[in-house]
């Protein structure tokens, strides 16, 4: 009577800027394992750009991936226990921003010619993904279309002044 173990994402500390490497070489000792005939028990190796100095394994239980991980020079060690799928999952799947985006929103413009200045969204054009804002900083109105992926939200607008535009 066996029991199938529901494979588990652990986090492995590595030396910063060195997920890759360790993700390769482990990719690299499972493979020639695979070949040797071996069962290697590590289902997949994630590495993530939003999570600097891990990497993350699936497997049915650490001591897989203390074995997968072990003698290599970058790594710096298992964090115990074991990551909830939830956890990453936004790191995954990737989200618009521009849904989240609405009028009257303020806004600070984070690339750019006016990087650093904040402004006030007054056109959110879904298809093109760019908003078009007044900056608040310039000494008179001025209107600018920047780009979705050079803004990040200060505040939002009032509950009560999103419902008044719909």
């Amino acid at each position: 009577m066996s029991q199938t173990i529901a494979p588990r994402i652990f986090a492995v500390k590595t030396t910063g800027g060195q997920e890759k490497t360790v993700a390769k070489f482990v990719g690299d000792r499972l493979e020639k394992r695979k070949q040797e005939g071996k069962d290697t028990q590590v289902y997949s190796i994630l590495v993530l750009e939003a999570q600097k100095s891990y990497v993350f394994f699936e497997a049915p239980n650490a001591q897989a991936v203390s074995d997968s991980i072990s003698g290599f020079k970058h790594v710096k060690g298992m964090v115990p226990g074991y990551i909830q799928f939830g956890d990453i999952e936004k790191f995954l799947v990737e989200k618009s921003m521009i849904s989240d985006l609405n009028v009257d929103d303020v806004i600070e413009i984070i690339a750019g010619p006016f990087k650093g200045m904040r402004a006030k969204i007054n056109r959110v054009e879904t298809q093109r993904s760019e908003v078009t804002v007044m900056l608040l900083d310039a000494p008179y109105q001025l209107p600018v279309t920047v780009d979705v992926g050079s803004i990040k939200i200060v505040s939002r607008a009032s509950s009560a002044a999103g419902n008044a535009n719909t």
